[in-house]
């Protein structure tokens, strides 16, 4: 489900002093500060109390935990996280991070505001470094496999350290029997590794190129060649193995033959504190664009394109890209689409989805592509794989152009927010396909003349005629009585009764004198609208069973005249559909009344008033639906 709810459209990259509050009091750092001063006691972070339910969300303690006091950017935004400085111990030791120095407590404090942001220590078991490293930056994350890296990985790795960028580094496991399995060359598989330096060294006559790692232990280091005591350090001079700050310490850093690195490692990550290409050689400022999203099951959770039927409702956005990169013929864009808040969700059973994103060429339309485009044209690009990590990111060069870009789960139905960024060298456009509201109806038709009316049109009068009475006029009741009589005989439609509330509604829509009755003229004008949504609705009932999917939707209130955006989308799905994501036809007409209602008090409102025009459309329909 959606949890925090964001205006459509590419937002501006934030900085740090931007950073939002997240205390539950409103307050930031600076004015909770102010107030334990003025009170002259220690802070104590009620929203992360010193217990165990900020330890663990799925299990007890295993040993007393005491807290003691020594004597943070998230999903594209910067986040003032406010914590105090209780930390768990055991036998008056530090049970997470810690320093080698026993007084030095930065790193365990640090620890507790991110165990703070992801609900508990347990939410930050496992997973990979990057998450950290992006979190911790602000930076942007790339992936490397090493047994299939480019040909200049070496430079692209010395580039990134020379810029600061951060790298870590890994062995895979193939199993969980494996994890922090010591290898005989005396590294661990599945460990998180931190790569701190890149160089070469002359030996024996030939440049050799070294790259340094470490171990966040502090200990067990790499025991093959160039390793901290290895003979190959023999035949390296003294200034030169001081100019490397070579020791033979066994403080978890060491050297190795960047060859062997390539062989023993599987995955290199990169945070890049700033979004430069690592392939060239001049650094630029990148343009950065942020869309935040959601994916709602019945509305816009599609799923990937091998689910065609869905895959058209996700999420849609349209990029631009006008100029080409310097001295080439393309134009390089980064793409990184993050899922948020899946470690906080561990504790209600949230897991990790399977998430990816392809490109497609833009039929140069400014609105949602429908099903039919994605059956006849295949992607342009797409990300390397659909997998289950927080994020996805990929590089890539396309010609000048406009694009469509589908961010998604794997599987359809599976709901959660999503980060977005796009880095780009040059100026890019982007545009949220699912973010206006465009209204188009027809204007009703005019009643025809007495004396002019045809036989069809003079039986459906004398059907009137009954139904109204001696006055002519329709009431709320009367129209309920009629409808259901009428709708009940529908074999190909599933009808539950239209309520005296839904007919009062039609009345309301329909009632030009204002008298809460309908005349014969407003009466056949409704007749000719329930004909159309009912021939509609069959139009859309794909499988005969007499109810429309959610997913469907969009283009049956776009046949109508209704482009909702996506948000809007979401809430209607949520409020007229059933557990199965059906609508049944009573549902639909509801649906139709009370958003043409809507539309209707909107546009003569802002006919009469100016400024009511800047009102925005989306929240006056929510308003009026009651969605």
């Amino acid at each position: 489900m959606p949890y925090l709810y964001r205006a459509p459209g590419p937002q501006k990259h934030p900085v740090p002093k931007d950073a939002r509050a997240t205390h539950s009091s409103g307050q930031s750092f600076e004015q909770l500060r102010q107030e334990c001063v003025q009170k002259g006691i220690l802070f104590e972070d009620a929203d992360f109390p010193a217990d165990s339910s900020s330890l663990f969300y799925s299990e007890r303690p295993q040993i007393p935990f005491v807290w003691k006091r020594p004597g943070f950017w998230q999903h594209s935004e910067w986040l003032d996280v406010v914590i105090d400085d209780r930390l768990p111990t055991f036998r008056d030791r530090l049970i997470f991070l810690h320093s080698a120095d026993h007084r030095e407590f930065w790193s365990a404090l640090l620890e507790k505001a991110y165990a703070k942001l992801s609900g508990s220590y347990e939410a930050l078991k496992g997973g990979s470094a990057i998450e950290a490293m992006e979190d911790f930056t602000g930076g942007v994350a790339e992936s490397f496999a090493t047994k299939e890296a480019p040909e200049n990985f070496y430079e692209i790795l010395e580039k990134a350290l020379k810029r600061g960028s951060l790298v870590g580094c890994s062995i895979d496991i193939r199993n969980a029997t494996e994890s922090e399995a010591r290898t005989p060359f005396g590294l661990i598989k599945g460990h998180a590794y931190s790569v701190t330096g890149i160089d070469q060294v002359n030996f024996q006559g030939r440049n050799v190129e070294l790259i340094r790692v470490r171990n966040p232990w502090g200990q067990v280091e790499w025991n093959g060649s160039w390793s901290d005591s290895s003979s190959e350090w023999l035949s390296v001079g003294p200034a030169e193995q001081k100019r490397l700050c070579h020791t033979s310490l066994d403080d978890g850093e060491f050297w190795m033959a960047f060859r062997d690195f390539k062989t023993h490692f599987d995955k290199v990550e990169i945070c890049n504190l700033t979004p430069d290409a690592l392939e060239e050689d001049a650094v630029h400022k990148r343009e950065v664009t942020v869309h935040q999203g959601s994916w709602v099951r019945g509305s816009t959770a599609g799923g990937c394109r091998n689910f065609l039927d869905t895959f058209w409702t996700n999420p849609q956005i349209k990029l631009s890209l006008i100029e080409k990169d310097e001295g080439q013929e393309d134009c390089t864009f980064l793409v990184a689409l993050m899922q948020k808040d899946r470690r906080k969700l561990k504790r209600f059973g949230a897991n990790m989805l399977t998430i990816g994103y392809a490109i497609y060429q833009s039929p140069r339309k400014d609105e949602h592509l429908n099903k039919d485009f994605f059956r006849y044209h295949a992607s342009q690009a797409r990300s390397k794989t659909f997998i289950n990590l927080r994020e996805v990111s990929d590089r890539f060069q396309l010609p000048p152009g406009e694009y469509i870009l589908i961010p998604s789960t794997f599987e359809p139905h599976q709901e959660a927010d999503f980060c977005l960024r796009i880095f780009t060298e040059k100026k890019i456009i982007t545009q949220d396909m699912d973010g206006d509201v465009n209204i188009d109806l027809p204007e009703p038709p005019k009643p025809t003349p007495a004396g002019q009316e045809t036989d069809e049109q003079l039986q459906f009068r004398a059907l009137f005629e009954q139904v109204a009475g001696e006055d002519m006029e329709v009431t709320a009741e009367k129209l309920e009585y009629v409808l259901n009589a009428v709708l009940q005989k529908k074999k190909d439609v599933k009808f539950k009764k239209l309520s005296l509330i839904s007919c009062k509604n039609i009345i309301s829509l329909m009632d030009t004198s204002g008298n809460g009755k309908l005349e014969f003229a407003e009466f056949k004008v409704f007749w000719d609208k329930l004909q159309k949504w009912t021939n509609l609705f069959l139009q859309f009932d794909a499988d005969k069973s007499g109810t429309m999917s959610s997913y469907e939707l969009r283009t049956a209130l776009k046949a109508t005249g209704f482009q909702l955006s996506g948000r809007l989308l979401q809430l209607i799905v949520l409020r007229y559909t059933d557990e199965n994501l059906q609508l049944g036809f009573d549902d639909f007409l509801n649906c139709l009344v009370r958003l043409e209602n809507a539309s209707r008090v909107f546009q003569a409102l802002s006919t009469k008033n100016k400024e009511f025009i800047h009102l925005n459309i989306n929240e006056f329909i929510k308003l009026t639906m009651n969605i």
